[in-house]
């Protein structure tokens, strides 16, 4: 059974015109919806461009599946308002937002003062961002609620740095590999990054497939997503009892030993142009406040694909672009969620460096 909500569907209902304006009513609120035939994705072949009407359709289909994983989480989004071949920007920061929007006050070193971000834990916000031109969307990898493994870690994240690093905030729910290739395909323009091509992502994806055996063998379970652009995204779901810095200090040394074990294959390097003909095992993702592309989040590829989760078995058959706005709705209707229990399948990992140890 279809888990789509009578809420959603009578968000489509009243999208489903011509028109290029609507006062859509999301959960008894009011949310002035514009330029709904502007193109966002502009297609290739013969696939037809995507516009606005087109992005908070497909929002409100994969609400269901797409909330849980941003609750709690505070966030920031990337804006593309004209479109992905127009300018885009980061927005972190939200003055004044609608009343059904969550905001959470959070210390930030770098502005030396508190600041609002957002937690879009409902329809209303998430649809609020497709009108904003909100494309990407970037959740923490920590949340604000306690639950289980988090009690005892303050709950203060605003006033100071002292205050955010004993909160909840500054302990993950994962270990991150940001697995990028830097394989070209020649068809690149000048300084630009590589473009999505199939013998790249095969590299990729045969890699992460020795780093899931890799982490196997140490008694560990990792979930992967396409990135939705040329890469792919291992999430290692963890107990909250590691800071950031240690976490980083983690995802650094399996990433030192990936390049020593594979050293053709992985880079760590900074620079660009030495990472090329090789994948770049990015650990820095592992830091408070940065993200990477949610689950389900729509990306800037001109057939608006989607960072799509599957299972393991699924990789060697799976391209990325066999997942976007048009058909992911369908297959998480007919298929599920992959991830749905990943927070249910945190794995202890200082019981299991204990007995490591003591081993």
């Amino acid at each position: 059974m279809s888990p789509v909500s009578t809420k959603a569907e009578s968000v489509l209902e009243q999208l489903a015109g011509r028109a290029p304006q609507v006062a859509l009513t999301v959960e008894g609120h009011q949310l002035s919806v514009t330029s709904l035939d502007k193109v966002l994705w502009p297609g290739s072949g013969r696939s037809r461009p995507l516009t606005k009407r087109d992005l908070l359709r497909y929002l409100a289909r994969v609400a269901p599946w797409l909330l849980p994983h941003l609750k709690g989480r505070p966030m920031f989004v990337t804006r593309y308002p004209d479109g992905i071949t127009g300018k885009s920007f980061y927005q972190k920061h939200w003055d004044n937002p609608p009343e059904f929007v969550r905001t959470v006050t959070i210390y930030s070193s770098h502005t030396e003062g508190d600041s609002d971000y957002i937690i879009c834990e409902n329809l209303p916000t998430l649809l609020w961002l497709g009108q904003m031109g909100g494309l990407e969307l970037h959740p923490w990898f920590s949340r604000i609620e306690p639950l289980s493994d988090g009690r005892g870690l303050g709950r203060k994240f605003s006033g100071s740095e002292a205050n955010l690093k004993k909160s909840l905030l500054n302990y993950p729910d994962f270990v991150v590999f940001d697995l990028d290739p830097y394989q070209y395909s020649g068809r690149e323009g000048k300084g630009e990054e590589p473009e999505l091509h199939r013998k790249a992502f095969k590299r990729t994806r045969d890699l992460a497939l020795r780093l899931r055996d890799l982490l196997a063998e140490l008694g560990l379970k990792t979930f992967v997503k396409t990135s939705g652009r040329t890469g792919l995204h291992l999430y290692l779901p963890i107990l909250r009892k590691f800071d950031y810095e240690t976490v980083r200090g983690m995802a650094e040394t399996i990433g030192r030993y990936a390049q020593q074990r594979w050293p053709d294959e992985v880079t760590l390097e900074w620079s660009v142009k030495r990472r090329t003909g090789k994948i770049f095992f990015d650990y820095n993702q592992n830091v408070r406040g940065k993200s990477l592309a949610s689950i389900f989040a729509p990306r800037r590829h001109p057939l608006g694909t989607v960072s799509m989760p599957v299972e393991w078995e699924q990789l060697e058959r799976i391209y990325p672009t066999d997942f976007t706005l048009r058909n992911v709705p369908d297959i998480l209707e007919k298929q599920g969620d992959p991830w749905a229990d990943i927070l249910e399948a945190k794995q202890d990992l200082a019981a299991l460096l204990e007995q490591r140890t003591a081993g």
